[in-house]
């Protein structure tokens, strides 16, 4: 495991505007090119939070794919974060981890924000997702997901160099002000419970439901301090994820070896 180089894009997403958003994006993006290993944006960063999934869906194989594509081989790393996506006649929130050479791996939202309606719009997924980095073992998810410990809980996996299933759990989200402190809790609790790093990027500014975003985008240690957290504004910063320190910590204090074990069904 190398060190891991991660920023943390906490964009003020464009409403239902797919090509702004794409240019809005690029330019965040392109400023740190050739300078980190993975770029995290927002949870549905090309349209902002909505149910309106029968005009603000782009298709599989629809230009974000070639944009994505580009944008990660010009920047040379890992882009993540959320589209509006339709397969057949479901829509799914779906994370994208688009790769330098054109490759990529998908998660879609398990849990779906019953308060906001986004159970009647768009399909839940029912598969997670690991995927490698530098060595790194790496378990994206979105937003709603964040309170739902045990479809997040790490497992002791004895063939990885860390000793468990992932190393690093990151979160995209459209989380909205007045929840903020939540989500502050909610990020700490994730990274002490799995022994793990922990990241998570919200959006910021106001969508056009007139929902507020703080942002509050932050990086967290294993024993659940920050190690950067982010402002209610547009931000675009970088931190260096020590694999050393997480693994001395796995080491000191073996909580995973005293888990429960169970089977999600």
């Amino acid at each position: 495991m190398q060190p891991l180089n991660v920023a943390l894009v906490q964009g003020a997403t464009r409403w239902h505007d797919a090509r702004a958003n794409r240019n809005y994006y690029s330019s965040l993006v392109n400023s740190i090119a050739g300078k980190v290993d993975l770029v995290i944006l927002p949870e549905t960063f090309l349209t902002g939070f909505t149910n309106d999934t029968a005009n603000q869906h782009e298709l599989v194989n629809g230009e974000w794919l070639p944009w994505l594509k580009t944008l990660a081989a010009d920047t040379n790393a890992v882009i993540t974060g959320s589209l509006v996506i339709k397969e057949g006649d479901q829509y799914f929130n779906r994370l994208i981890w688009m790769r330098p050479d054109g490759s990529f791996d998908q998660y879609d939202k398990r849990h779906l924000f019953r308060m906001a309606g986004e159970h009647e719009h768009y399909a839940s997924g029912s598969q997670h997702l690991v995927v490698e980095l530098k060595g790194w073992r790496i378990r994206p998810l979105i937003c709603y997901d964040l309170r739902f410990p045990v479809w997040i809980r790490n497992r002791r996996l004895e063939q990885s160099e860390g000793g468990m299933e992932y190393d690093l759990v990151l979160f995209v989200a459209n989380w909205p002000a007045p929840r903020h402190e939540i989500w502050r809790t909610l990020l700490r609790a994730r990274a002490i419970e799995n022994l793990s790093y922990c990241v998570g990027v919200n959006r910021v500014g106001t969508d056009d439901n007139g929902l507020l975003y703080a942002g509050d985008s932050a990086a967290i240690d294993p024993l659940g301090a920050p190690l950067l957290e982010l402002g209610a504004q547009e931000q675009v910063i970088t931190v260096t994820l020590d694999s050393e320190a997480l693994l001395a910590h796995r080491k000191r204090f073996p909580a995973w070896m005293d888990a429960d074990d169970f089977e999600l069904i």
